[in-house]
Protein backbone atom coordinates (compact mmCIF):
# COMPACT_ATOMS: atom_id res chain seq x y z
CA UNK A 1 0.00 0.00 0.00
CA UNK A 2 0.78 3.51 -1.01
CA UNK A 3 2.41 5.24 1.74
CA UNK A 4 2.50 8.92 1.30
CA UNK A 5 4.50 11.46 3.32
CA UNK A 6 3.59 15.29 2.87
CA UNK A 7 7.27 17.66 3.57
CA UNK A 8 5.66 21.23 4.30
CA UNK A 9 8.21 23.91 4.73
CA UNK A 10 7.95 27.07 6.07
CA UNK A 11 7.05 30.36 4.84
CA UNK A 12 4.78 32.75 7.10
CA UNK A 13 1.46 33.41 5.35
CA UNK A 14 3.17 31.86 1.87
CA UNK A 15 2.44 28.18 3.90
CA UNK A 16 -1.15 28.80 3.53
CA UNK A 17 -0.76 27.70 0.58
CA UNK A 18 -0.59 23.92 2.23
CA UNK A 19 -4.09 23.94 2.77
CA UNK A 20 -4.74 24.51 -0.43
CA UNK A 21 -2.21 21.36 -1.57
CA UNK A 22 -4.68 19.12 1.38
CA UNK A 23 -7.96 19.91 -0.22
CA UNK A 24 -7.27 19.18 -3.81
CA UNK A 25 -5.56 15.88 -2.20
CA UNK A 26 -8.66 15.18 0.06
CA UNK A 27 -10.93 15.50 -3.24
CA UNK A 28 -9.00 12.88 -5.08
CA UNK A 29 -9.11 10.70 -2.20
CA UNK A 30 -5.31 10.74 -2.20
CA UNK A 31 -4.99 9.22 1.65
CA UNK A 32 -1.59 11.19 3.24
CA UNK A 33 0.23 8.55 5.41
CA UNK A 34 2.53 11.16 7.09
CA UNK A 35 3.32 14.51 7.29
CA UNK A 36 6.56 16.73 8.17
CA UNK A 37 6.78 20.52 8.84
CA UNK A 38 8.73 22.66 9.82
CA UNK A 39 7.48 26.25 11.20
CA UNK A 40 4.22 27.61 9.29
CA UNK A 41 4.14 24.00 7.88
CA UNK A 42 4.18 22.59 10.80
CA UNK A 43 1.00 24.43 12.30
CA UNK A 44 -1.09 23.64 8.59
CA UNK A 45 0.85 19.61 8.97
CA UNK A 46 0.07 19.17 12.87
CA UNK A 47 -3.28 21.19 12.51
CA UNK A 48 -4.67 18.29 9.61
CA UNK A 49 -3.06 15.23 11.36
CA UNK A 50 -5.09 16.35 14.48
CA UNK A 51 -8.59 17.25 12.50
CA UNK A 52 -7.99 14.88 9.46
CA UNK A 53 -9.97 17.58 7.32
CA UNK A 54 -8.76 19.83 5.53
CA UNK A 55 -11.35 22.13 5.54
CA UNK A 56 -11.67 22.43 9.13
CA UNK A 57 -7.83 23.48 9.22
CA UNK A 58 -9.17 26.09 6.84
CA UNK A 59 -12.18 27.01 8.78
CA UNK A 60 -9.52 27.12 12.16
CA UNK A 61 -7.31 29.48 10.20
CA UNK A 62 -8.75 31.74 9.03
CA UNK A 63 -11.11 31.93 11.48
CA UNK A 64 -8.15 33.12 13.91
CA UNK A 65 -6.43 35.39 10.70
CA UNK A 66 -9.95 37.64 10.75
CA UNK A 67 -10.46 37.73 14.17
CA UNK A 68 -10.35 41.27 15.19
CA UNK A 69 -7.69 40.64 17.63
CA UNK A 70 -5.37 39.49 15.30
CA UNK A 71 -4.50 43.23 13.36
CA UNK A 72 -3.83 44.17 16.90
CA UNK A 73 -0.56 41.89 16.89
CA UNK A 74 1.24 43.97 14.48
CA UNK A 75 2.06 41.52 12.37
CA UNK A 76 1.27 43.53 9.07
CA UNK A 77 3.64 45.88 10.07
CA UNK A 78 6.76 44.30 9.90
CA UNK A 79 5.68 44.44 5.83
CA UNK A 80 5.59 47.99 5.95
CA UNK A 81 7.66 50.08 3.57
CA UNK A 82 9.63 46.78 2.80
CA UNK A 83 10.43 44.95 -0.37
CA UNK A 84 9.44 41.72 -0.39
CA UNK A 85 12.60 39.85 -0.87
CA UNK A 86 14.08 40.83 2.59
CA UNK A 87 14.42 38.39 5.59
CA UNK A 88 12.60 38.57 8.68
CA UNK A 89 16.00 39.57 10.08
CA UNK A 90 15.49 42.73 8.71
CA UNK A 91 11.85 43.58 9.05
CA UNK A 92 12.19 42.99 12.54
CA UNK A 93 15.33 45.41 12.74
CA UNK A 94 12.98 48.14 10.88
CA UNK A 95 9.78 47.09 12.90
CA UNK A 96 11.80 48.23 16.09
CA UNK A 97 12.13 51.27 14.42
CA UNK A 98 15.83 52.47 13.63
CA UNK A 99 19.04 50.64 14.19
CA UNK A 100 20.18 52.08 17.48
CA UNK A 101 16.25 51.24 18.34
CA UNK A 102 16.98 47.45 17.26
CA UNK A 103 20.04 47.04 19.06
CA UNK A 104 18.28 48.07 22.33
CA UNK A 105 16.13 45.67 21.86
CA UNK A 106 18.65 42.68 22.10
CA UNK A 107 18.06 43.12 25.82
CA UNK A 108 15.13 40.99 25.38
CA UNK A 109 15.09 37.16 23.65
CA UNK A 110 12.28 38.68 21.42
CA UNK A 111 9.42 41.49 20.47
CA UNK A 112 6.40 39.48 21.30
CA UNK A 113 7.09 38.55 25.53
CA UNK A 114 6.79 35.33 27.02
CA UNK A 115 3.05 36.03 28.08
CA UNK A 116 1.72 37.05 24.43
CA UNK A 117 2.96 34.29 23.12
CA UNK A 118 1.40 31.78 25.66
CA UNK A 119 -1.93 33.66 24.36
CA UNK A 120 -1.20 33.83 20.47
CA UNK A 121 -0.29 29.72 21.02
CA UNK A 122 -3.27 28.78 23.19
CA UNK A 123 -5.74 28.36 20.03
CA UNK A 124 -3.74 24.83 19.17
CA UNK A 125 -4.86 22.20 20.46
CA UNK A 126 -2.95 20.84 23.37
CA UNK A 127 -3.04 16.68 22.01
CA UNK A 128 -0.49 14.62 22.11
CA UNK A 129 0.78 14.04 18.36
CA UNK A 130 1.83 10.70 18.93
CA UNK A 131 -1.93 9.32 18.84
CA UNK A 132 -2.56 11.10 15.79
CA UNK A 133 -4.07 8.35 12.73
CA UNK A 134 -2.37 10.45 10.34
CA UNK A 135 1.74 10.35 11.44
CA UNK A 136 3.36 13.72 12.12
CA UNK A 137 6.17 15.61 13.59
CA UNK A 138 7.49 18.59 13.16
CA UNK A 139 11.37 20.55 13.19
CA UNK A 140 12.63 22.54 15.40
CA UNK A 141 16.24 24.31 16.06
CA UNK A 142 18.45 24.07 19.43
CA UNK A 143 19.43 27.69 19.54
CA UNK A 144 22.08 26.34 21.99
CA UNK A 145 23.99 23.35 19.90
CA UNK A 146 22.31 24.33 16.75
CA UNK A 147 21.06 20.42 16.33
CA UNK A 148 17.89 19.66 14.81
CA UNK A 149 15.50 18.17 16.23
CA UNK A 150 12.42 16.36 14.71
CA UNK A 151 9.69 16.28 16.84
CA UNK A 152 7.60 12.92 16.99
CA UNK A 153 5.75 13.13 19.97
CA UNK A 154 4.64 15.64 22.76
CA UNK A 155 2.25 18.26 22.40
CA UNK A 156 0.75 19.82 19.44
CA UNK A 157 0.55 22.93 20.65
CA UNK A 158 4.00 22.65 22.10
CA UNK A 159 5.77 21.24 18.98
CA UNK A 160 4.49 23.97 16.80
CA UNK A 161 5.05 26.53 19.08
CA UNK A 162 8.69 25.87 19.16
CA UNK A 163 8.49 24.93 15.34
CA UNK A 164 7.42 28.56 14.81
CA UNK A 165 9.09 30.33 16.83
CA UNK A 166 10.75 33.16 14.75
CA UNK A 167 13.90 34.27 16.16
CA UNK A 168 13.42 37.85 17.27
CA UNK A 169 9.64 37.44 17.09
CA UNK A 170 8.49 34.70 19.43
CA UNK A 171 11.03 34.03 22.21
CA UNK A 172 13.00 30.52 22.24
CA UNK A 173 11.07 27.49 23.50
CA UNK A 174 12.46 25.40 26.72
CA UNK A 175 11.97 22.16 26.46
CA UNK A 176 14.42 19.88 28.57
CA UNK A 177 17.92 21.08 27.67
CA UNK A 178 16.89 23.08 24.62
CA UNK A 179 16.16 26.56 23.62
CA UNK A 180 14.10 25.94 20.33
CA UNK A 181 13.23 28.16 17.31
CA UNK A 182 11.74 27.91 14.01
CA UNK A 183 12.58 25.04 12.48
CA UNK A 184 13.45 27.05 9.11
CA UNK A 185 16.52 27.66 10.72
CA UNK A 186 18.01 24.35 9.93
CA UNK A 187 15.56 22.36 7.75
CA UNK A 188 13.33 24.70 5.15
CA UNK A 189 11.32 21.91 3.84
CA UNK A 190 12.60 18.83 5.57
CA UNK A 191 12.16 15.81 2.89
CA UNK A 192 14.11 13.46 4.17
CA UNK A 193 12.57 13.65 8.07
CA UNK A 194 9.25 12.61 6.85
CA UNK A 195 10.90 9.10 5.48
CA UNK A 196 11.64 8.90 9.20
CA UNK A 197 7.88 8.54 10.04
CA UNK A 198 7.38 5.38 7.38
CA UNK A 199 6.54 7.19 4.26
CA UNK A 200 7.71 5.52 1.44
CA UNK A 201 7.74 8.38 -1.25
CA UNK A 202 7.58 12.14 -0.79
CA UNK A 203 5.54 15.09 -1.90
CA UNK A 204 7.42 17.96 -1.10
CA UNK A 205 5.61 21.37 -1.03
CA UNK A 206 7.84 24.84 -1.60
CA UNK A 207 7.05 28.11 -0.11
CA UNK A 208 10.88 29.38 0.32
CA UNK A 209 11.10 33.24 -1.04
CA UNK A 210 13.03 33.34 -4.61
CA UNK A 211 16.49 34.33 -4.57
CA UNK A 212 16.91 37.31 -6.60
CA UNK A 213 19.78 39.07 -8.26
CA UNK A 214 20.16 42.21 -6.08
CA UNK A 215 21.97 45.58 -6.26
CA UNK A 216 25.73 45.67 -4.81
CA UNK A 217 25.47 45.41 -0.45
CA UNK A 218 25.90 49.46 0.30
CA UNK A 219 26.53 47.67 3.83
CA UNK A 220 27.25 45.64 6.48
CA UNK A 221 23.68 44.97 7.52
CA UNK A 222 22.37 43.84 3.88
CA UNK A 223 25.76 41.60 3.40
CA UNK A 224 24.61 39.74 6.25
CA UNK A 225 21.34 39.57 4.99
CA UNK A 226 22.00 38.76 1.96
CA UNK A 227 24.50 36.03 2.98
CA UNK A 228 21.55 34.48 4.86
CA UNK A 229 19.59 34.56 2.23
CA UNK A 230 21.81 32.38 0.16
CA UNK A 231 22.47 29.69 2.89
CA UNK A 232 18.64 29.51 3.05
CA UNK A 233 18.04 29.34 -0.31
CA UNK A 234 20.78 26.66 -0.53
CA UNK A 235 19.90 24.78 1.75
CA UNK A 236 16.35 24.54 0.76
CA UNK A 237 17.45 23.12 -3.01
CA UNK A 238 19.82 20.38 -1.19
CA UNK A 239 17.21 19.07 0.69
CA UNK A 240 14.54 19.18 -1.77
CA UNK A 241 16.46 16.50 -3.60
CA UNK A 242 15.08 14.11 -0.91
CA UNK A 243 11.80 14.42 -2.31
CA UNK A 244 10.41 12.37 -4.86
CA UNK A 245 8.12 14.87 -6.39
CA UNK A 246 8.50 19.14 -5.03
CA UNK A 247 5.01 21.17 -5.99
CA UNK A 248 6.09 25.25 -5.74
CA UNK A 249 2.63 27.21 -5.40
CA UNK A 250 3.37 30.93 -6.86
CA UNK A 251 4.01 32.52 -3.69
CA UNK A 252 7.50 33.19 -3.63
CA UNK A 253 7.03 36.78 -4.39
CA UNK A 254 4.73 37.39 -1.35
CA UNK A 255 5.77 38.62 2.00
CA UNK A 256 5.28 35.72 5.08
CA UNK A 257 3.80 38.21 6.80
CA UNK A 258 0.40 38.74 4.20
CA UNK A 259 -1.80 37.14 6.10
CA UNK A 260 -4.37 39.51 4.10
CA UNK A 261 -4.02 37.57 1.31
CA UNK A 262 -4.93 34.19 3.12
CA UNK A 263 -7.58 33.64 0.42
CA UNK A 264 -5.70 33.89 -2.37
CA UNK A 265 -2.51 32.00 -0.83
CA UNK A 266 -4.97 29.09 -0.55
CA UNK A 267 -6.17 29.54 -3.65
CA UNK A 268 -2.94 29.41 -5.30
CA UNK A 269 -2.06 25.82 -2.92
CA UNK A 270 -5.15 24.59 -4.31
CA UNK A 271 -4.15 25.28 -8.66
CA UNK A 272 -0.82 23.84 -8.18
CA UNK A 273 -1.63 20.95 -6.91
CA UNK A 274 -4.56 20.54 -9.89
CA UNK A 275 -2.00 21.06 -12.43
CA UNK A 276 0.27 18.54 -11.11
CA UNK A 277 -2.15 15.89 -10.23
CA UNK A 278 -1.19 14.07 -13.25
CA UNK A 279 2.46 13.36 -11.47
CA UNK A 280 0.70 13.29 -8.07
CA UNK A 281 -1.38 10.50 -8.90
CA UNK A 282 1.29 8.61 -10.75
CA UNK A 283 3.28 9.03 -8.04
CA UNK A 284 1.10 7.85 -5.46
CA UNK A 285 -0.24 5.09 -7.24
CA UNK A 286 3.21 3.74 -7.89
CA UNK A 287 4.54 -0.03 -7.06
CA UNK A 288 6.60 0.87 -3.50
CA UNK A 289 9.26 -1.35 -4.62
CA UNK A 290 9.89 0.94 -8.00
CA UNK A 291 9.70 3.92 -6.18
CA UNK A 292 12.47 3.30 -3.58
CA UNK A 293 14.33 2.37 -6.34
CA UNK A 294 13.62 5.22 -8.00
CA UNK A 295 14.81 7.26 -5.09
CA UNK A 296 18.25 5.56 -4.72
CA UNK A 297 19.07 5.99 -7.87
CA UNK A 298 18.33 9.48 -7.62
CA UNK A 299 20.42 9.48 -4.85
CA UNK A 300 23.52 7.58 -6.25
CA UNK A 301 23.74 9.76 -9.05
CA UNK A 302 23.37 13.06 -7.25
CA UNK A 303 26.79 12.00 -5.45
CA UNK A 304 28.53 11.48 -8.53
Amino acid sequence: MSKLGLALGGGGARGLAHIGVLKVLEQNKIEVHSITGCSMGAVIGGLYSFYGNAKLVEDFTLDIIHNPKFPVLGINKLSENHKADKNYFEQFFDYVGTRVQALRALNRLSYFDEQLTEEIYNVIPDVPVEKFKIKFSAIATDLLSGEEINFTEGSLRKIIRASSAIPGIFPPVRYNDFSLIDGSASESVPAAKVRELGADRVLAVDVTRELKIIDEPKNVFEILYRAEDISSYHLSMLRLKEANLVISPDVKNLHWTDFDEAEKIIATGEMITKDNLDSILNLYRRNSFIVKLEHKLKKIVGEI
